[in-house]
């Protein structure tokens, strides 16, 4: 049997305004350029970012903040699933397909239900382990969630960290919604909905590794 990991965000939903802005308010909150955080925030996690842009304050409060004001963009805010990602989730085998997210469970169900996708029963969040990606450690406990074999498992990514977790969990990894291949995927589309059908056949057959 075969499985399929899937990132969230950049992945199966487009969320980039929507950090934009969340990051743009935490940044008029602290008296800092939204664009100068936006561009920190982009390459590292939230604790590192405060950690570059907000030296002089309580990262602890930073937080709180952010996650306040995540919150309230998933009740708030404008959500749209990338093409491909309803019919293709509707098309899965509900036991045999794993959302692996940095985000918080409770963040995804919501932009789920505002997008009307299905909701998996296994869904690894950064809660859910205390090492987050790069680290194998997300995709790996999925895995172990669905009782699937690392070589059984296809993940579906969009950024480096998640193509390199994917890669160190032993796992085929599919690179989407990006113009260039990310370092080291076995294949690479430059949307989600060209790479619709190769998952079906993926999940359907033993061909996972072949190459682009």
């Amino acid at each position: 049997m075969k499985y399929v990991l899937f990132d969230v965000d950049g992945t199966l939903i487009d969320a980039v305004s929507n950090q934009r802005k969340v990051w743009g308010t935490w940044a008029e909150r602290y008296g800092l350029d939204a664009d100068e955080v936006y561009q920190v925030a982009l390459r590292t996690r939230p604790m590192e970012t405060f950690a570059q842009v907000a030296v002089d304050r309580d990262p602890r409060a930073c937080l709180a903040t952010l996650h306040e004001l995540e919150d309230e963009d998933v009740r708030s805010g404008v959500y749209a699933a990338f093409d491909g990602a309803s019919d293709l989730l509707h098309s899965l085998p509900p036991k045999c397909w794993a959302l692996v997210t940095s985000n918080y469970e409770h963040r995804v169900r919501g932009r789920f239900l505002r997008t009307g996708l299905p909701v998996p029963g296994v869904i690894v969040d950064a809660a859910a382990v205390e090492e987050g990606k790069p680290s194998p450690a997300p995709y790996l406990l999925a895995a172990e969630q669905l009782g699937a074999e690392p070589g059984d498992c296809l993940v579906v990514e969009d950024a480096p960290s998640g193509v390199r977790s994917g890669l160190g969990a032993g796992m085929t990894v599919w690179g989407v919604n990006a113009a260039a291949a990310v370092e080291g995927v076995h294949r690479h589309f430059a949307s989600l909905r060209e790479a619709v059908p190769h998952i079906l056949a993926f999940m359907s057959g033993p061909h996972g590794n072949t190459a682009a």
